[in-house]
């Protein structure tokens, strides 16, 4: 079965239409409105090799936070769901990525129990005008609503666009491990109690 999913959420504040396929080969069309973070999302995508559609309506008069995070609990709707049981994946993963100056390390438990540990402090408040603060915002969102527990550590920088940018690359690349039909296993749950629905 083809591990796809669409979500559609709309809100006094934002209209977020997305869709994912697990086994893409990371393609995307990405429309926000906001620059910096469709840049942030076409990572995500490239580098886990999901196929993502995004597109998002937000109240961005006000500022950019309602887009980010809405975005991330739709897009993590979408995986959670195309994940569907779990079966067969090799369920952890863990990754140290480089990106010039910049060292970040992801680890990922697709274990159905949603939680977030962020080590990530960043140099600047902005990148260009986007909040560096909402970085974490979108990956709350994220592993909450796709129900994965999700550790990010920034262990040094400088640049606060190449903190961001390893944040979204490692955690692509430890989803495209962790999401990966695992052949010892098989169809079988990869959890001694039978079920990773939390």
């Amino acid at each position: 079965m083809a591990r796809k999913a669409t979500i559609e959420r709309k809100t006094s504040e934002t209209e977020i239409a997305v869709s994912v396929a697990i086994d893409g080969t990371g393609r995307y069309d990405v429309e926000t409105g906001i620059g910096f973070f469709d840049h942030m999302l076409e990572q995500l995508a490239r580098h886990s090799l999901m196929d993502i559609e995004v597109r998002a309506k937000g109240d961005l008069h006000i500022d950019d936070h309602h887009t980010v995070e809405d975005v991330g609990i739709a897009l993590g709707q979408a995986v959670g769901k195309a994940l569907g049981e779990r079966r067969g994946i090799r369920r952890y993963a863990s990754l140290n990525l480089v990106m010039d100056e910049a060292m970040t390390l992801a680890a990922v438990d697709v274990s159905g129990r949603p939680f977030l540990v962020w080590n990530v402090a960043f140099t600047a408040p902005k990148i260009g005008t986007f909040d560096t603060e909402l970085v974490r915002e979108f990956f709350q969102a994220f592993a909450g609503n796709a129900g994965i527990t999700l550790h990010v550590k920034n262990h040094y920088a400088v640049n606060s666009h190449h903190i961001a940018e390893t944040c979204f690359k490692a955690v692509a690349r430890v989803l495209r491990t962790a999401f990966e039909p695992d052949p010892r296993v098989g169809d079988v749950v990869p959890s001694t109690k039978g079920t990773l629905a939390g």
